[in-house]
């Protein structure tokens, strides 16, 4: 049966790959640190289920803790740098882009379309996803497993179009990773400092001075709070997975949810979509906004957020009224 933990096993054993073909780069300057990042952020997937056999779950937690600050000091000191790719000349790449055309966008699209089909059919098959992943609920494992499948069937058809080894798709995605650089873990770590402030009661301390600074007993400025909160903390944070437990720990579900008698579904889906506007609109979200404008060669490097900042503002405003008429139906 397919455990969750195989996915993570597949991602660590792809950035152990990248980190040996980093170390044979001799055209990187940077190989060494490199390659040690890759395969740190490698290990970090592989150090799961089957360490806790060796290790007791406090030990296992202070060494990914040091594996992370170990890749934060590499990072932080430039240690991660581009290499040599074995790509094809730019006349060669030219040609190809002109011989496949609008094409080129199917392997990308093939990725949402299985990952869609996927997790309809093994949700509507009677039986199918005990057969597959066991008793139980499965729903993020049917989501990443699904996922999973049109990433492989992306890649499939990309090397068909291509007409490239499996080797260089490696090479490429090797490309990528030392392009984007640090910021390709951004997201997992935003996540886990929500997960740190919520414990630490940033919740609680937000819960109080909103109650006690701001008239949340209507309905409108509770809304208003609560979205315009999760865009603003986002910005500043950097990811909407961050502030999301936060700011509904501290104002959704005490305030919207427990005194006004929201519905705390749609509460959290417009709320994460107004974390989202947020991400449009802030240098913290690397990966979006930042890195984007590196691989484009663009050269102001805020381009890519001056041109979403009116898209963020609408949606946001539409949020804010989408939350307030469709919350308490």
């Amino acid at each position: 049966m397919v455990q969750q933990q195989y996915l993570y096993w597949l991602a660590g054993a792809i950035l152990l790959v990248v980190a040996v073909m980093s170390w044979r780069d001799k055209a990187n300057p940077r190989r060494l640190t490199t390659g040690l990042f890759w395969a740190l952020y490698g290990l970090v997937f592989l150090i799961g289920d089957w360490t806790a056999t060796f290790f007791a779950t406090r030990t296992l937690h202070i060494l990914t803790g040091a594996i992370v600050v170990v890749m934060a000091l590499i990072a932080g000191l430039g240690g991660v740098k581009l290499g040599s790719y074995h790509q094809r000349s730019q006349a060669q790449r030219s040609e190809s882009a002109q011989r496949l055309r609008n094409r080129l966008f199917l392997p990308a699209l093939a990725i949402p379309v299985v990952t869609v089909i996927g997790v309809l059919t093994f949700n509507n098959v009677p039986g199918l996803q005990e057969r597959v992943f066991g008793a139980g609920n499965h729903s993020t494992l049917i989501t990443l497993f699904s996922m999973m499948l049109g990433c492989v069937a992306g890649w499939l058809i990309a090397l068909k179009m291509t007409r490239e080894s499996p080797a260089q798709s490696v090479q490429e995605a090797r490309r990528l990773l030392d392009a984007i650089g640090w910021a390709f873990i951004l997201p997992q770590i935003l996540a886990t400092l929500g997960l740190l402030f919520t414990t630490a009661g940033v919740g609680s301390a937000i819960s109080h001075l909103t109650e006690t600074y701001l008239a949340v007993d209507n309905k409108f400025v509770a809304v208003a709070t609560y979205t315009i909160g999760m865009a603003l903390l986002t910005m500043v944070m950097g990811n909407a997975f961050a502030a999301f437990p936060i700011v509904t720990a501290g104002v959704g579900i005490p305030i919207l949810v427990l005194q006004h008698h929201g519905n705390p579904a749609v509460m959290a889906a417009i709320g994460m979509f107004s974390g989202y506007c947020g991400t449009l609109m802030t240098p913290m979200a690397a990966n979006f906004n930042i890195v984007p404008a590196a691989l484009l060669e663009l050269p102001d490097r805020n381009a890519v957020i001056k041109a979403q900042v009116p898209t963020g503002v609408l949606l946001l405003i539409a949020n804010v009224f989408l939350l307030y008429f469709l919350m308490f139906l």
